[in-house]
């Protein structure tokens, strides 16, 4: 049987995102995300937070920094990646999650909905309900944001 490593996450971000440049000038953004977790524990509910430190390269990184915010809730696809070091004569390791695709699930407030970035040669980003929108037809009428727009004849 082949090897896998393979980690799917959804959860908030617990900071903002932040973007830095290697030597060679490749993109890196890092961030770290709480998953929640409830159990039971006798009678009571009790809630327990996982904290991951997700990392994002190239150009994924660079465009999806600015939605990145405190609060916000993403789904995290990708791989675990070990780093070691030697520090102070102490051998030292952390795990990170390399994401290879980062979805914009919405969710913190004053934020739109949704929207998701798949990296590489012809990657893309796709918006949810908060973001601008786009130039529309001459002639066409402005969204008004209101229920005003929808006919009587919706079939549900």
């Amino acid at each position: 049987m082949a090897d896998l490593n393979h980690v799917v996450l959804i959860g908030r971000l617990t900071r903002d995102a932040e973007l830095k440049y290697t030597a060679s000038g490749q993109a890196v953004c890092k961030f770290s995300i709480a998953v929640n977790r409830r159990r039971k524990s006798g009678d009571q509910w009790v809630d327990e937070a996982s904290f991951f430190d997700i990392v994002l390269w190239g150009r994924q990184g660079e465009s999806l920094n600015q939605y990145l915010v405190k609060g916000k809730l993403v789904g995290v696809d990708g791989e675990l990646r070990q780093d070691r070091w030697e520090q102070d004569g102490q051998n030292r390791s952390k795990v990170e999650i390399v994401a290879n695709n980062i979805q914009l699930l919405g969710g913190n407030p004053g934020a739109g909905s949704g929207g998701s970035y798949t990296g590489g040669n012809g990657g893309s980003f796709s918006g949810g309900a908060g973001e601008a929108p786009g130039p529309r037809p001459e002639g066409a009428p402005a969204a008004s944001g209101g229920h005003d727009d929808f006919t009587d004849d919706i079939p549900f």
